[in-house]
């Protein structure tokens, strides 16, 4: 799952590039360094390799505040523009409202569970802060999960109210690729996506080390190679990964598909596992009776909504394909 999401950050982290290289490279025929199959690669080598180095996730602190700071930006651009109306744009007088049908709302779980979807990390996050106090660590929490949703709502209502039933899948593809205040946009989410796979691969490559760890003990390897964590073993990992998520980024043309498919496998990260942790913490730890039985029915009812997602997401996706 880790490394499907990192294949999908590997593709949208040139789509600016394309629209970019239209506006300023206007011709029929771009040439060869203006392709995709040059710049993905380019830009593995250059720029998401080195992020991806470091040992610790602490690291990522740095690089994170330039993709807030474009999320931030990516959305108060989607809100003025619906203000002040893209040049040439016909606007629906009336966009659709309702959904077609009442099942069809469920065809978005996917999408929201994919998205927020960021938990994994928790750990590792939490492991790298100065402050580990429990109010600290719930207030980051509480916070990051409100701004997601704040920049995630704001993007999706407004680019809903611009463009109505005609809004791309990739909104900013919607707006008119001569406008500066646009390109920059495109520019900025490539940022933020390149910013966010050095911390996919960071989970992906520590399931990795830890099987590495397991095999070369049973095995009775080297003690050099036995140490996942050292420079070669991680910069080996650390590689392939990227090689791997390269070459699908750049063979596979569309991941719609995918994320439907991930969307669903998200539901046990979001509510099965932490609705059985929930029953069992509140199993052990000693409190109150009350408290004890709210908290055991809330993590039922995680599980049992986490079941329903999974079951009806993936079984819609697969339908889809066949």
């Amino acid at each position: 799952m880790a490394r499907a999401e990192a294949v999908q950050c590997s593709q949208w982290a040139l789509s600016p590039c394309p629209p970019v290289c239209d506006v300023l490279l206007p011709s029929a025929l771009q040439p060869w360094y203006a392709e995709q199959r040059f710049t993905l690669p380019l830009l593995s080598a250059l720029v998401i390799l080195p992020l991806s180095a470091p040992r610790e996730i602490g690291f990522q602190k740095y690089t994170s505040i330039l993709g807030t700071l474009a999320a931030c930006y990516l959305a108060l651009v989607i809100v003025v523009q619906y203000y002040v109306g893209p040049q040439g744009l016909v606007r629906e007088t009336r966009p659709a409202v309702r959904a077609t049908s009442w099942t069809s709302v469920f065809s978005v779980f996917p999408t929201i569970c994919f998205g927020f979807q960021c938990h994994e990390a928790a750990v590792s996050i939490y492991c790298s802060m100065h402050n580990q106090s429990l109010s600290h660590w719930a207030l980051v929490s509480v916070l990051s999960l409100l701004a997601c949703c704040l920049i995630y709502s704001l993007t999706g209502v407004y680019g809903f109210l611009t463009f109505g039933t005609d809004v791309s899948a990739d909104i900013l593809m919607s707006y008119p690729g001569n406008d500066v205040v646009i390109i920059v946009a495109r520019a900025l989410f490539g940022v933020s996506i390149v910013t966010v796979y050095p911390i996919a691969l960071f989970l992906g490559r520590s399931v990795m080390q830890d099987f590495w760890r397991r095999s070369c003990c049973w095995a009775g390897g080297l003690t050099a190679l036995a140490e996942p964590s050292g420079p070669w073993v991680r910069g080996l990992l650390t590689v392939l990964w990227v090689a791997v998520t390269l070459a699908l980024a750049l063979f596979l043309p569309d991941l719609s598909e995918i994320i439907g498919i991930i969307g669903g496998i998200s539901s046990f990260f979001i509510f099965i596992f932490p609705g059985l942790c929930l029953v069992h913490a509140a199993s052990v730890e000693p409190m109150a009776p009350n408290v004890k039985c709210c908290l055991e029915v809330w993590g039922v009812v995680s599980v049992l909504v986490g079941t329903f997602i999974f079951g009806q997401s993936t079984v819609a996706t697969v339908l889809e394909l066949f």
